[in-house]
């Protein structure tokens, strides 16, 4: 009954194989093998373009590394309130760009809407050097409350953007997640609704170590690789991160493994809206799922085995609001959750 994270569900057999495939023999260090040049190749099959891919290890670092691209003297980035880059990098954004600021935009159900990123811009006026500068904008792909951007949503954040001329970053962490939601391809979701660069992310969904930073126009990349280098990132034996996606990619491996993750979530959610004891604010459309549970419960339920988080309640709509005797819990579903590990956490509700 492992609900804390989808960072807890390990690597699927198919990316440890290609690990140990890439362990065989001598490759060239840096990136300069065949399979990271062929990996490279994958993305932009997988993108419908020529895309700039940097490997590193952590989603963090790409967060950082894609956002500092566009760093400039006095820059902003803007992000929703709950955005993980605002509240779960222990500032490693504004470290990495240089001390760019960080400003927060609060938004219904974890998403920044084009009028509130509107107004959070209008504040720094063109040319007024003591507020400082628009420098970008990130969303979080499936956001942190696990619902998705739709593709309208995306772009209409990028036609603001466009305004003051920043690009539209996307933190996707759970990318795969949010892309078998919606429906669409990986070009859909990106590039053709606007966004200029993207984290992908590929630990919470099957793989060791192993995220990208994808750049859509290879014209504006030219610095990532010196970014990249100068922040630990650039690993000797890199071929092990191609190696995940390499195996993460492999017969469309990595959708396959968010649409089973997403079906648990769905299944959990159909249990709790049956159940008597438990409460759904909101049906999940990835794979978090929060559900409102009795205080008294929690520590049986850890006691039993369970493995959650409580999650701050600010965003509930008024109407969920939580009683003194509640508390809202996030369960994450992931590619090994089990219909038999939903039934036996449903038991102890």
């Amino acid at each position: 009954m492992y609900f804390a994270s989808d960072n807890w569900a390990g690597a699927s057999d198919q990316v440890m194989a290609a690990l140990s495939s890439a362990n065989d023999g001598f490759a060239p260090a840096y990136g300069a093998d065949d399979l990271t040049r062929r990996v490279e190749a994958r993305f932009s099959e997988i993108f419908e373009r020529e895309v700039a891919v940097f490997f590193v290890a952590t989603g963090s670092a790409a967060n950082a590394l894609a956002l500092s691209l566009s760093s400039k003297p006095g820059g902003a980035i803007f992000c929703q309130d709950e955005a993980h880059v605002a509240v779960d990098e222990c500032g490693c954004p504004e470290f990495m760009t240089g001390a760019s600021k960080l400003v927060r935009i609060q938004g219904p159900n974890g998403k920044i809407t084009p009028e509130g990123f509107a107004k959070a811009m209008s504040a720094f006026q063109e040319g007024f050097v003591h507020h400082g500068r628009p420098q970008a904008v990130t969303i979080t792909q499936s956001t942190e409350i696990g619902t998705v951007y739709t593709l309208d949503e995306i772009a209409a954040i990028k036609a603001v953007a466009d305004t003051r001329s920043i690009p539209l970053h996307m933190d996707g962490a759970r990318f795969a997640n949010a892309l078998v939601s919606l429906g669409v391809s990986p070009a859909d979701m990106t590039w053709k609704a606007g966004v200029d660069v993207l984290s992908f992310g590929g630990t919470k969904n099957g793989c060791w170590c192993a995220e990208a930073v994808v750049v859509f126009d290879k014209d504006k990349a030219g610095e990532l690789e010196w970014l990249r280098k100068r922040a630990g990132q650039l690993f000797s034996k890199s071929r092990f991160i191609s190696a995940q996606f390499d195996g993460y990619l492999a017969n469309d491996h990595w959708l396959d493994m968010a649409r089973h993750s997403n079906a648990m979530a769905q299944k959990l959610a159909d249990a709790v809206e049956a159940s008597s004891t438990a409460r759904l604010p909101a049906r999940p459309q990835a794979n978090e799922t929060f559900i409102v549970v009795k205080k008294a419960r929690i520590p049986a339920m850890r006691e039993a085995g369970a493995a959650f988080y409580e999650w701050p309640a600010d965003g509930l709509a008024p109407d969920q609001a939580l009683k003194a005797d509640e508390e809202l819990i996030r369960l994450v579903t992931s590619f090994r959750t089990r219909e038999a590990d939903i039934d036996a956490f449903m038991k102890l509700l």
